[in-house]
């Protein structure tokens, strides 16, 4: 059993047991995480159910489990002949949450 579900402007796949890392929730650590925004959903029977564009009655809860931040990326930029050079560095604020149950009425 799985699902597709929208978080933080992205898709994930999701199944139960399943730990995910999406963009940062206003959510405190051990509350429990519920959405409703499920695309696709696969039920025990492998019956697979889309949305249009989300499923109705489907729903994904999960807890999150920590807060915290990314790896680094580098952003470098460069224009030749110019000496203009910038070197930037990000780190993503980042949710990690432990999907639970999966419910597709």
């Amino acid at each position: 059993m799985y699902a597709i579900i929208v978080a933080g402007g992205h898709q994930y796949r999701v199944q139960p047991e399943a730990v995910i890392e999406v963009n940062r929730l206003a959510i405190e650590q051990g509350q429990p995480f519920e959405t409703d925004q499920v695309l696709l959903v696969e039920t025990e029977g492998n019956e697979i159910k889309v949305g249009t564009p989300f499923v109705a009655g489907a729903k994904v809860t999960g807890t999150v489990v920590e807060h915290g931040r990314g790896k680094k990326v580098i952003v470098f930029k460069m224009r030749r002949r110019k000496n203009y050079r910038r070197k930037r560095g990000h780190r993503q604020d980042l949710s990690r949450v432990r999907i639970e149950r999966i419910e597709a009425n």
